[in-house]
């Protein structure tokens, strides 16, 4: 089976949810008569098969669809699986009028369903998986690129304060905080010695870049991580916070820039494509864009923060890669991703280099 019907397989739609993982409907649905407005049971549970940090789950009743995301069961990262910080940056942009999910609610009381959980409307639209967008037009796909990153340049313009948010994050040096938070991480779930995150640690920190700006940091925005409207270019929700701080809006522009430097495979890297017929923008043309909506003279050299990017995914991945080993991981997926910790840390080196390490 070819990657993008993989992945498009692999993360859409549910499944029942089994053992440990099926919810207490009878606990649930007295916590949803209390706290979502206009809630009227009963409820049906079923799992997003997609592979979340946050076990997902659509919540189906009489008054209409939800979607609920719990922490994991079991011991935990520090720091990781914030769902109450999911909650409350979703919360303060909707509020905003940026596109995300209207919240219901959060539970911070563990004997309910086992753990923290928060619940929010559920978006009726489509994920784009696969960046090459199959079966799409050229105008739409260029229509689509740019309602990206018209988004986030929307994102990067809120006015904290107004959202709430003003407390989300420390100010200043959030590429130094975001190097050590992913070197700790990293170290606290490290299963063998790999040389070229050992370079990365030391070369990252003696290198950090100025920050000159402070936004709200979604810190996984790509193509996948929105709804789409199914019949339009246009951005409903955007999903998945889990990462989302107080920080330097570039680390959010050059991630998503990171689709132009990965290969495709079925996933959001438009780097081996003809960008040209399918209508995708270039690189180039992306950036001029964002900074026109940012008000930006231009984007400084991007290959330090492709070389962090890349850092980070690799730590992420060796987080996932511990917790397979440790049999606490929660899609089928985390042991095919698991293996890809080497690759990318050796990708981030090469953009080092280029940055003159």
């Amino acid at each position: 089976m070819t990657a993008a019907m993989d992945a498009q397989k692999l993360f859409s739609g549910t499944v029942a949810p089994e053992g440990a993982d099926i919810l207490d409907e009878v606990k649930l649905t007295a916590w949803m008569e209390a706290n979502v407005d206009g809630f009227r049971g009963p409820l049906t549970q079923s799992k997003f098969a997609g592979g979340q940090s946050n076990p997902t789950y659509k919540i189906s009743a009489p008054s209409g669809h939800y979607v609920l995301r719990r922490k994991p069961f079991g011991p935990l990262l520090p720091s990781a699986h914030a769902v109450d910080r999911e909650y409350k940056v979703q919360a303060g942009l909707h509020k905003m009028g940026f596109p995300v999910a209207r919240q219901y609610g959060l539970c911070t009381d563990d004997s309910v369903i086992g753990s923290w959980f928060y619940v929010m409307a559920m978006v009726d639209g489509h994920t784009i998986w696969d960046g090459s967008m199959p079966g799409s037009t050229p105008e739409n796909r260029r229509a689509t690129y740019h309602a990206m990153i018209d988004t986030l340049a929307a994102l990067h313009a809120v006015d904290v304060e107004a959202a709430g948010l003003s407390d989300y994050g420390k100010p200043g040096n959030y590429f130094g905080r975001q190097v050590d938070r992913w070197t700790r991480q990293y170290k606290l779930s490290e299963t063998e010695t790999m040389d070229e995150m050992e370079r990365l640690i030391e070369w990252l920190p003696a290198t950090l870049p100025e920050q000159t700006r402070t936004s709200v940091v979604h810190g996984d925005y790509r193509i996948d991580n929105m709804i789409w409207a199914k019949d339009r270019p246009e951005v409903l929700a955007v999903l998945d916070w889990e990462l989302s701080t107080l920080g330097d809006p570039l680390a959010d522009f050059t991630y998503v820039a990171m689709a132009w430097v990965t290969e495709n495979g079925g996933r959001s890297g438009v780097a081996d494509l003809d960008r040209k017929a399918l209508g995708i923008p270039e690189l180039e043309e992306v950036v001029e864009r964002y900074c026109a909506a940012t008000g930006r003279e231009g984007v400084p050299d991007m290959n330090w923060y492709f070389a962090y990017n890349f850092f980070r995914l690799a730590g992420i991945m060796q987080g996932i890669k511990k917790r397979v080993i440790d049999g606490t991981a929660s899609s089928a997926h985390a042991k095919e991703m698991s293996e890809r910790v080497r690759p990318l840390a050796q990708k981030a080196l090469d953009f080092a280099r280029k940055a003159g390490a």
